[in-house]
């Protein structure tokens, strides 16, 4: 007998292989995920392994969706990433698309900060789309991450991140990403959580307006609990907008570095 975890719950079987295991249980089976891995083999099984039968089109509850989730990402990264805690401070070009990308993580508890509202410009870079518009940001990407994982604990605040309420705002997460457009909102920022919370990291962005090399976007420890991902020079000006190819390449390096924060893989 094989003890296995089978779509979240844990089973006992006598079933040998992947294709044995599909016979003896009544699950629908379009897609078959083995400890991680997409797979149509016939692969032995053993103690430990984990597998998910998947149909396509239907909705799984909480337990399955998690297990998806967990087969996916290997059971001790999914672990480590549901008890994450991340705030993102700014909800445009790049962190939408962060909050996006952690949601799709399954990083289990999100903190949304932004003060504005969705508008026609901010569909060339943004996760957003036409029904968003004149939405609060943070509305609108809480909306977003429901129709990603209704299971993850997401919180949100609509206000402007000033000197005086950054730290009370922010302290108790394990790492902030910095998303804002302005240079001196983002010095603002990073300054205040590293002198004040010691122990949270802090992931910014800076450089990636433009149609130059995405090569040249990358992740720098600068500091510390301090990591800016960027080319670092390339700000936006006439001539050189924001676009939506390396805004997106800078934000996946930012939900990049958190995922490596929360799974421990990065320390100061």
């Amino acid at each position: 007998m094989a003890s296995i975890m089978l779509n979240g719950l844990p089973v006992q079987t006598d079933a040998k292989t992947l294709h044995q295991l599909q016979q003896q249980f009544p699950y629908q089976a379009d897609v078959v995920i083995y400890n991680g891995f997409q797979t149509s083999d016939d692969f032995p099984l053993k103690d430990g392994d984990f597998v998910a039968f998947i149909q396509k089109g239907v909705m799984p509850n909480q337990e399955e969706l998690e297990s998806l989730m967990c087969a996916r990402h290997t059971p001790a990264v999914h672990q480590k990433v549901k008890a994450g805690r991340v705030a993102i401070a700014g909800l445009g070009g790049l962190g939408s698309n962060v909050a996006v990308m952690l949601a799709r993580t399954g990083v289990g508890h999100l903190f949304l900060v932004d003060f504005d509202v969705v508008e026609p410009s901010n569909l060339n870079r943004q996760s957003y789309y036409i029904s968003h518009l004149g939405m609060d940001k943070t509305a609108a990407m809480a909306q977003q991450i429901q129709q990603i994982n209704p299971f993850l604990d997401v919180k949100t605040k609509t206000i402007r991140v000033t000197q005086e309420n950054a730290v009370s705002l922010f302290q108790g997460y394990d790492v902030v990403c910095e998303a804002f457009d302005q240079p001196e909102n983002k010095a603002m920022l990073v300054n205040a959580l590293l002198e004040h919370c010691p122990h949270t990291a802090v992931v910014s962005g800076s450089g990636m307006a433009g149609y130059w090399s995405a090569n040249d976007i990358k992740t720098t420890h600068k500091f510390q609990k301090f990591y800016v991902c960027g080319d670092q020079q390339s700000g936006a000006q006439a001539g050189n907008g924001l676009m939506a190819p390396r805004v997106t390449v800078c934000a996946a390096h930012q939900a990049n570095m958190i995922l490596r924060l929360l799974l421990g893989i990065e320390k100061e």
